[in-house]
């Protein structure tokens, strides 16, 4: 690549490049600002730069909006109702209810729990989770639970999907839970079925117990469910959420899943409050209307409720629907490797045609000239970016709903988080190449270990590793920025794939942002003390 830069790229002035002249003695504000103007001049001026970072965003915009997702999804068919706090839900289960007016409790025994689960969890998977699963009849396949597979009793505001509720309830695996407003869990003891179980309200509060022989009970929790009506719905349920199968092999994950059925028993039965003397009524809440698997037993002594779904937040990828907006900036690693390499050229270059010792001669300060360098090219990289994220969030976005893709939608704050944070990660990596570009001086040196530092470890968790393996390398290494881009949070009560490829990371956003920011600033450190040091 030829590189020519003008004369006041070195930071001098005309007059005195010309005829020796000292200049007057300046702020160290505008000195600097001097500097930033010449070290822009210089990125501007070698079209071979510019047209490096300009390409590099161009083919993430492509990448972007040529996605080849398919679905099979209509606003009608795919949307998932709102919970209380706002939030998409998954709310589909069977529901033994009466309504209960004022306070009053009721008592169950979880007497057993059976289920069904796919023998081939990967035969009913749908569309790489981008559509509703598919209209196959119930689940089939061997005896089994679900992990999550839930059974118990609990309080509703209605049977309309979304509603605010309190439930208590033995799992497949993971014992005895107290669980409200979908993203609000608390654990019970480890015991499973057999069990007794109890719901109590008073006003707003709900108070959950547990017993193992019906006589000595201790409490899991309780809630307030701000709002709650005079009269509510309660009684018992079922619901078994998608099964999945997770697999880590010596090269990536492989994953599969299929729909899962619980069926729950309870005997001891018995109402405390204002109850109806009415038969109790079995509903289907929520739910595909074309894969009805509930079904009610509700004469006692022994009641049985089966039902398929879940009552949880709702989520993209194997054990739920769509994508998130994530997907649509698949292609930021071309841009990364485009910054690194313009990051680590715009120093070697300089050192490999001489012309640092012009720009240390007129700024003697050395590490105002480094702090100059990565202001400019930080500030061009991330308004380049931030344009480019802009606008793959927004058309891209457009497109997977035009091809029948479902896209969850997120909040202004979240949308922000993941654009900004797009154009955060591509500045402070290039910032991060040019330190390395200082210490190595070498073009190729810098360039390649730019790439193996922050680009590999990306494409390897999407690829090649898997498991801890996979997130090790997206907590220690400056990959881990690309956690700015998760677009909705990990969920322990539901079981997913949750790995890069869909979107989840195993930082917080500003946690993996914060190690990036670490590895720049620690390479900066020792690019300053290495260009003072050493001659130019």
């Amino acid at each position: 690549m030829s590189t020519s830069f003008p004369r006041e790229a070195a930071g001098l002035s005309p007059d005195s490049a010309t005829h020796g002249q000292t200049p007057p003695p300046v702020s160290a504000l505008r000195t600097f600002g001097r500097l930033m103007r010449a070290e822009w001049t210089k990125l501007r001026t070698v079209r071979g730069w510019m047209a490096a970072l300009l390409g590099g965003v161009a083919a993430m915009i492509a990448l972007g909006l040529m996605t080849g997702a398919q679905g099979s999804c209509t606003p009608q068919r795919c949307a998932q109702p709102t919970g209380p706090d706002g939030q998409e839900v998954t709310d589909a289960f069977s529901f033994a209810h009466q309504p209960l007016t004022g306070d009053g409790s009721i008592t169950v025994r979880v007497a057993e729990m059976d289920g069904l689960i796919p023998a081939d969890p990967g035969t009913e998977a749908e569309d790489a989770g981008q559509g509703p699963q598919r209209a196959d009849g119930p689940p089939s396949g061997m005896p089994g639970l679900a992990p999550w597979a839930k059974t118990g009793l609990m309080i509703k505001d209605g049977t309309r999907p979304g509603a605010a509720y309190a439930a208590i309830m033995t799992t497949g695996s993971h014992g005895v839970r107290m669980q409200h407003n979908f993203t609000h869990d608390r654990a019970g003891t480890s015991g499973n079925a057999p069990r007794w179980l109890r719901l109590t309200r008073t006003g707003e509060l709900i108070v959950g117990e547990e017993s193992a022989d019906g006589h000595a009970w201790t409490k899991v929790g309780e809630v307030r469910l701000n709002g709650l009506p005079a009269t509510v719905q309660a009684g018992m349920f079922a619901t078994s959420p998608q099964y999945s199968r997770v697999d880590d092999g010596l090269i990536g994950t492989a994953a599969s899943g299929g729909p899962s059925q619980v069926t729950g028993a309870f005997d001891h039965l018995e109402l405390e409050g204002d109850w109806p003397a009415a038969a109790w009524t079995g509903t289907k809440i929520g739910g595909p209307i074309d894969r009805d698997v509930s079904g009610f037993g509700l004469t006692g002594p022994v009641f049985r409720v089966t039902g398929s779904g879940d009552v949880a937040p709702a989520t993209a990828g194997l054990a739920g629907i769509g994508v998130t907006i994530t997907q649509t900036l698949v292609g930021t690693f071309v841009a990364l490797i485009a910054v690194v390499v313009l990051g680590a050229v715009v120093m070697t270059a300089e050192f490999r045609r001489g012309l640092v010792r012009t720009t240390l001669a007129a700024a003697p300060r050395r590490g105002r000239v480094l702090a100059a360098k990565a202001v400019v090219l930080g500030g061009v990289t991330f308004l380049v970016g931030l344009v480019a994220a802009v606008l793959v969030v927004e058309i891209g976005g457009r497109v997977m709903v035009s091809r029948g893709v479902y896209v969850h939608p997120v909040t202004t704050g979240i949308r922000t988080q993941v654009v900004v944070g797009t154009a955060a990660l591509l500045a402070f990596s290039a910032v991060l190449a040019m330190a390395l570009g200082t210490v190595l001086r070498r073009s190729l040196t810098a360039v390649t270990t730019g790439i193996v530092l922050i680009v590999l470890p990306y494409l390897l968790s999407l690829t090649a590793l898997s498991g801890e393996a996979a997130d090790w390398v997206l907590r220690v290494t400056p990959a881990a920025a690309f956690a700015l881009q998760q677009s909705r949070p990990a969920y322990p009560q539901v079981d997913n794939l949750y790995t890069a490829a869909l979107g989840y990371f195993p930082l917080p956003p500003w946690g993996g942002f914060s190690v990036l920011v670490a590895w720049t600033t620690a390479a900066l450190v020792v690019a300053a003390v290495a260009l003072r040091r050493r001659d130019a």
